[in-house]
């Protein structure tokens, strides 16, 4: 479906956003976030560049059998790079989902956190956890670049 076709058919759905994920070779090679407006797609930075993705279905597979997610909120990093942090507000703001430190996750009640984090290569890496108990249920997403600025 073509960008133009996609809007329509937000707009036939009375969509307010919309994520598009390519694929490269077979797996997620970009996760793209827009906005619905009368003129179409919005697009919303950055364009997420994926490397690696690690499904739902590879973590425990018990971890999430009988509970049922209601609530998901970000996990503030207290020690991540500016890129993170931006990629934090921007996921918060699109999502409309808060930015909470794990404590206030917790105290909340909430079911789910996401949290954002660099590993020792310095990767940007997305993943999924239930609370309280902080277990990894994915997907986890490793991020290859993140990129801010359109160029024309």
């Amino acid at each position: 479906m073509s960008l133009g076709g996609v809007a329509e058919k937000a707009l036939e759905l009375d969509a307010e956003k919309v994520i598009i994920i390519s694929k490269w070779r077979g797996d997620s090679g970009k996760i793209e976030l827009f906005r619905i407006s009368e003129k179409g797609l919005d697009a919303v930075l950055p364009l997420i560049y994926v490397k690696d993705v690690k499904l739902r279905r590879d973590f425990e597979k018990n971890a999430l059998r009988g509970r049922r997610l209601k609530s998901v909120a970000i996990t503030a990093s207290k020690t991540a790079s500016l890129e993170v942090k931006k990629l934090e507000n921007v996921l918060s703001k699109f999502f409309d989902v808060p930015v909470f430190s794990l404590k206030e996750i917790c105290d909340r009640e909430y079911d789910a956190a996401v949290q954002i984090l660099t590993d020792q290569s310095n990767r940007i890496i997305v993943t999924f956890k239930l609370v309280p108990e902080f277990v990894e249920v994915g997907p986890q997403i490793g991020v290859s670049h993140l990129v801010w600025e359109l160029t024309r």
